[in-house]
């Protein structure tokens, strides 16, 4: 047994030796240029005391075909002080036999560009594999290099992760905004290899399944994908937000989200594992959420209940004068400022008046979906004309009110302008506008006293006659046509 372990230890200062003399902070090495045609020619990628965090293509090898990758990890303490190598390696399967050259290549590890020299590769008969036998027990190079010809066995290692779907609030009121969020967490003790499967696909097809039909919906778009940090039950875990959107419930019904299922490719390790061997099988585990339920409640009675929006906002006003005489134009902007529905403010509506002439607004609107929150401006700018002289508030035409789900009561946005209107009314230069002409002056002057026609004999001789002539006339023309 002693013998044994200073056999180990010899291999390990060997291999130690070895990496400090030839290896880099980042390097590539190339396997054996004379293999057989059932054997892999292979490229591995070093870094040392990093992560391998990015790298580009594996070049094409002619007469080869590329036949997937295998990673390792070496950890060394010398003298007190650990150092360690992530590598990953690309096999290259022979489709003949034969003499080819690898051309010298670059590669991009870790934003670093290396260059290989390339070789040539001598692809002989198939070599017949036979088991080591070892005076000590296992040969510790056959546990080193994978020359073993037992088949390989790879065992599950269970995940430390979850998928949920939360909510930041429980209960809302109808119309109240809430936001859901659909995310992977992955514990910091965590042992298994995970990465995300077909993520498009399961997106959508989960979308379909959580949306709620009686909301309206506004979607922060994640385009990438990319962890944080996040504390739960004072436990470390990384959250991958993977769909986070705003509802805006319409009816007063309760929001129901059902289970939903997020496939992961889950890799399998090899029970014994091996330098430059296959040490992982890739697999499948799909993680499932729990349902959750959101409560909407209605809103306190008031006379515009059904027409209120529901949220947190706040008036920016601005005008272009604030004195002018009649017949004057000028602007004013209602800005609604804050957190909300935006999308569905409707504007504040001037009383009917014989004051000002208010024309349509224009409308525009500005929503910004950042930090599990919706917030807005919509701006509506008045033109108005004013008619008569005198001072008046704005708060008399113009007020918006929303209620306010923070203070569970109802507030009203009043405009803090007053103007001052000089010059003359423009009542009786709008009753001139519309003058109709010299035929409807002369009704004034008009008798208006009811007068009856029975005296007026003369006039129904007359039309006796007349009558008498047609039917007269009539009668000619029917007895010429039957004669």
């Amino acid at each position: 047994m002693k013998l044994t372990n200073k056999i180990l230890i010899g291999c390990a200062i060997i291999l130690v030796s070895a990496t400090n003399i030839l290896s880099q902070d980042v390097s590539i090495n190339l396997g054996k240029n004379e293999i057989g045609i059932n054997q892999y020619f292979t490229i591995t990628i070093q870094v040392e005391n990093d992560r391998l965090k990015q790298y580009s293509d594996f070049p094409d090898i002619e007469g080869f075909i590329k036949r997937g990758t295998s990673s390792s990890t070496t950890t060394n303490y010398i003298n007190g002080r650990m150092s360690s190598t992530q590598g990953l390696t690309q096999n290259y399967q022979a489709t003949e036999k034969g003499t080819f050259l690898l051309e010298p290549f670059f590669m991009t590890i870790n934003g670093k560009e290396v260059k290989s020299e390339g070789t040539q590769i001598v692809v002989g008969d198939a070599v017949q594999r036979q088991a080591r036998q070892s005076p000590f027990g296992r040969d510790p190079f056959e546990d080193m290099f994978g020359n073993r010809s037992e088949p390989e066995e790879f065992v599950d290692i269970k995940a430390d992760a979850f998928v949920a779907l939360t909510m930041d609030k429980d209960e809302v009121y109808v119309g109240e905004g809430f936001t859901a969020t659909l995310a992977f967490y992955v514990a910091e003790a965590n042992r298994a290899e995970m990465r995300f499967y077909d993520l498009a696909n399961q997106i959508t097809e989960i979308v379909k399944t959580v949306k709620p039909p009686n909301c309206w919906e506004e979607n922060f778009s994640i385009d990438q994908i990319s962890g944080e940090p996040v504390t739960i039950n004072n436990r470390n875990y990384t959250r991958y937000k993977i769909y986070q959107t705003a509802y805006y419930p319409l009816t007063l019904q309760d929001i129901k989200f059902p289970s939903v299922g997020l496939k992961m490719i889950k890799y399998k390790v090899a029970k014994n594992p091996s330098f430059f061997g296959r040490n992982r099988q890739e697999d499948y585990e799909t993680f499932y959420s729990k349902p959750k339920t959101v409560k909407v409640v209605d809103l306190p009675p008031h006379p515009l209940k059904e027409q209120v929006a529901v949220g947190n906002y706040s008036l920016d006003e601005k005008i272009s004068t604030q004195e002018l005489a009649t017949g004057q134009s000028f602007n004013y902007g209602f800005d609604i400022v804050g957190e909300g529905n935006i999308s569905s403010i409707e504007a504040p509506n001037p009383p009917e008046n014989d004051v000002f002439d208010f024309y349509a607004p224009n409308v525009t609107q500005r929503i910004n979906r950042a930090s599990g929150k919706v917030r807005g401006v919509k701006s509506y700018d008045f033109y108005a004309i004013p008619n008569e002289p005198g001072d008046y508030k704005l708060s008399d035409f113009f007020s918006w009110v929303f209620f306010n789900p923070s203070t569970d009561s109802y507030d009203t946005l009043s405009s803090n302008y007053s103007i001052k209107v000089t010059g003359e009314s423009r009542k009786n230069l709008s009753i001139a506008s519309n003058d109709l002409g010299d035929f409807y002056d002369e009704i004034a002057n008009a008798d208006n006293d009811l007068s009856s026609i029975d005296g007026n004999d003369w006039v129904t001789v007359i039309v006796n006659i007349f009558i008498a002539l047609i039917l007269g006339f009539t009668a000619y023309l029917l007895f010429k046509k039957t004669a």
